[in-house]
């Protein structure tokens, strides 16, 4: 079982947000309630607000789903990254509003997102059900930080339950 970063030495402050926003328990568990509470989330959504945005130059509905893939795609590969070298090896950044814009998201339809969601949590599964505690530990450098292989993966359900909540507050009114 993964267990949870336990130290900044390998989280890379940026991710503690998300962290936080993580449920405590096995890891493998959370993933799964995360991914169903997720897709039911979205599948809650009206469609008259799929290509809804709360202001101008926010993005829609639509765009947070395609986001949430994208981010789970990248976070799932440093994860493995970093399980699988020996060393810290140094990843680039991730511009988000540069892979947004070259999504094609706007011309999906929100089915399809919701599939690529959960084709991309399918993955993320895959790569995480495999890490040791030892393999979890090792690190890569993002940022020039070092962050951990579980890092990656106990962010990937909390950045998935943050931006749920902005939809909540921001988009559809809720809180």
């Amino acid at each position: 079982m993964i267990k949870r970063p336990t130290s900044d030495q390998e989280i890379g402050l940026i991710y503690k947000p998300y962290l936080d926003l993580t449920p405590d328990g096995d890891y493998l568990t959370v993933l799964e309630e995360n991914t169903t509470e997720i897709v039911d989330f979205f599948r809650s959504i009206p469609s008259s607000k799929h290509d809804f945005a709360y202001a101008e130059g926010k993005w829609t509905i639509k765009e947070v789903l395609q986001h949430l893939c994208d981010v789970e795609y990248i976070m799932a590969f440093r994860a493995y990254v970093a399980a699988r070298t020996e060393g810290e090896t140094d990843l680039p950044g991730m511009d988000e509003e540069l892979y947004l814009s070259n999504s094609g998201a706007s011309s999906k339809t929100f089915e399809n997102l919701l599939s690529e969601f959960l084709a991309t949590r399918k993955v993320t599964r895959t790569i995480l059900e495999n890490l040791t505690e030892e393999s979890s530990q090792k690190t890569v450098l993002i940022y020039d930080k070092p962050v951990s292989a579980r890092t990656f993966a106990y962010m990937i359900p909390g950045h998935a339950l943050h931006h749920m909540q902005v939809i909540k507050e921001r988009y559809l009114g809720l809180v």
